[in-house]
């Protein structure tokens, strides 16, 4: 019975590097669909602005927190807005592999 008295903190000690791996995995799945929610919002904003005769890639930059300012592109062909993002991640390759693109369009008058 002596033998058994350190298998828990063993244990513990070799799922703790899994266990930390699926809460960032769970984190980054979370920054992402964030991400997902921000560039909807952003290229309707820019959609509804563009309808009313503004700017649309100031409107749809102006939807979004500060830090995405350097990491989002918009695009806006006709009546068509694109906005991609890049998410945030703890590794750049990662955020790349991850980058989110939503779209909203308006028809013309």
């Amino acid at each position: 019975m002596g033998r058994e008295s350190g298998q828990a903190t063993v244990e513990l000690v070799a799922a703790l590097p899994a266990l930390l791996l699926a809460g960032l995995v769970a984190l980054q799945l979370l920054a992402v669909g964030y991400t997902v929610t921000l560039a909807d919002g952003a290229a309707e904003a820019g959609a509804l602005a563009l309808a009313s005769g503004r700017p649309a890639t100031t409107a749809a930059r102006g939807a979004l927190p500060s830090w995405a300012e350097n990491e989002v592109e918009v695009s806006v062909r006709g009546g068509r807005v694109a906005v991609t993002i890049v998410p945030p991640a703890p590794l750049r390759a990662l955020a790349e592999r991850l980058t989110v693109t939503s779209s909203a369009a308006v028809r013309p008058k």
